[in-house]
């Protein structure tokens, strides 16, 4: 039951906003994964896809709120690999992560061996390697899963109140869904962030291998080195478009 109580104090309120600017950041993987598998399809059902691949992400994180008991039992060691105890979210994470980086290594690959005609500076319309939209919905759905477990233990850890968790998740992923679109076609006008956008999802991916056998290295690393290289891209696109 939600007790929308909390959200009357001082102490709910910035616990919410924190929580909110936590998920919206650790939103960014989701949005940034489903522009770019948002891609494989034809451009009419582009923002079919990522609204589907966003109300999905909500979905996940409401019902895994909603069943934090069995969350706990997640976190409990099943068994050990090599001196290291794995638990139920780890293999979660682990099978996630190998599916980033593969997925990431795939796209990456295709953009170098199959470059745009010469002269054209826009992606084509519909790849020739597109994909059936169920499945990419379904690559979405697991990619899902991964970023909503790891995001609901941050609210878990975060909050106390079940209200303020949901409210904050509820927000932070509006704010994914009104963003979606916008971040999608920027990538798809500039081939160069797709690129850069692969890499840092290698690296995300990266990040939940280690995460999942023990290793845990703060994402805001990664996200600052992001934010750097996105910020050296973004002067090169000015200055290429002063020269023409």
């Amino acid at each position: 039951m939600l007790d929308f109580h909390a959200l009357l104090t001082a102490e709910g309120w910035v616990s919410l906003i924190s929580l909110v600017a936590l998920e919206i950041v650790l939103g960014v993987d989701n949005i940034v994964f489903i522009a770019i598998v948002s891609e494989r399809v034809a451009p009419d059902r582009r923002p079919s896809l990522r609204r589907l691949g966003v109300g999905l992400a909500l979905i996940m994180r409401l019902v895994l709120l909603g069943s934090l008991s069995w969350l706990m039992g997640l976190t409990r060691p099943l068994f050990g690999v090599a001196g290291v105890e794995l638990s139920g979210r780890d293999l979660v994470l682990l099978a996630g992560g190998l599916f980033l980086v593969g997925k990431s290594a795939h796209e990456m690959f295709l953009r170098v061996e199959e470059p745009p005609a010469a002269g054209s500076t826009e992606a084509p319309a519909a790849p020739k390697n597109s994909g059936n939209f169920g499945f990419l919905l379904a690559q979405i759905l697991t990619l899902d899963i991964v970023f909503s477990l790891d995001s609901v233990i941050t609210a878990v850890g975060m909050a106390r109140q079940l209200s303020i968790m949901a409210t904050a998740v509820v927000i932070a992923v509006a704010i994914m869904l009104l963003a979606a679109n916008a971040v999608s076609e920027f990538i798809t006008r500039h081939p160069s962030l797709k690129v850069l956008a692969l890499s840092f999802l290698l690296m995300v991916g990266v990040l939940l291998i280690a995460d999942a056998f023990g290793k845990h290295i703060p994402k805001g690393y990664v996200y600052f080195a992001m934010a750097y290289a996105l910020g050296v891209e973004l002067i090169n696109i000015r200055r290429r478009r002063r020269k023409t």
